[in-house]
């Protein structure tokens, strides 16, 4: 595991207990702050109920009723406090069984391959033996490298030496590609494809966690296997 793979996960981690450590505090806030009020209502009530006219009785229905909101209510944030804490428990476990990918060769479905080391990998797949084009672009959308190769039925898999159409090295990131076949009638055909990497770390965000291989970070949801 490299360094700063290393690095990644303690960040991510340092992320994740940030933000735990404040939903939290919120609620430990609103709770006290509930009880705080709650205290000054039950003194309230003894105050009035000592102090009230004889000819005229407090309306104890009323407090009665107002006593089970304030207990409706704190039993709410209780049980809001509780799943706080479950859904941190339940972010913790996915962080650790997620990190039990990184250093494996994974892979995802996505537009773009990851270039590690200089070498990047796509997959994709042929109904038969075919001619198909493999076009790298960078982030500007600009065209790098534009290759011509003979599929053979079913999988293939294409290695990207992370040099452009001149030669030039290109330096290691997340390039977007297209996999094109063309047909026996003169048409083109876009295939679906996925991209072969090393995971390096794992980060939550808001929409769920992410799986980095370099520069690429993917959805889980788009895993589609995992090596040694």
């Amino acid at each position: 595991m490299s360094l700063a793979s290393v690095a990644a996960q303690q960040n991510s981690a340092t992320a994740a207990a940030t933000a735990n450590s404040t939903a939290s505090q919120t609620g430990n806030s609103a709770l006290s702050s509930l009880s705080s009020n709650f205290g000054d209502f039950l003194n309230m009530l003894m105050t009035q109920l000592k102090n009230q006219d004889p000819s005229s009785p407090l309306d104890t229905n009323q407090f009665t009723s107002e006593l089970v909101q304030f207990s409706s209510v704190e039993q709410q944030i209780n049980t809001n406090t509780s799943l706080t804490q479950l859904i941190q428990l339940t972010q913790a476990g996915e962080v650790m069984q997620a990190s039990a990918m990184t250093g494996k060769q994974v892979t995802v479905n996505s537009d773009h391959v990851p270039l590690q080391n200089g070498t990047g990998a796509i997959q994709f797949s042929t109904p038969s033996a075919q001619p198909v084009e493999i076009s790298i672009y960078n982030a500007n959308g600009s065209k790098l490298d534009d290759t011509m190769m003979e599929s053979t039925k079913g999988t293939n898999t294409w290695t990207w030496n992370g040099t452009d159409s001149s030669g030039n090295t290109v330096p290691d990131g997340s390039y977007q590609f297209s996999v094109t076949a063309a047909n026996a009638d003169g048409t083109t055909t876009a295939l679906s494809s996925s991209v072969i990497g090393i995971a390096t770390g794992v980060q939550s965000q808001s929409s769920g966690m992410q799986l980095q291989l370099g520069a690429l970070s993917v959805d889980f949801s788009k895993v589609q296997s995992v090596g040694n």
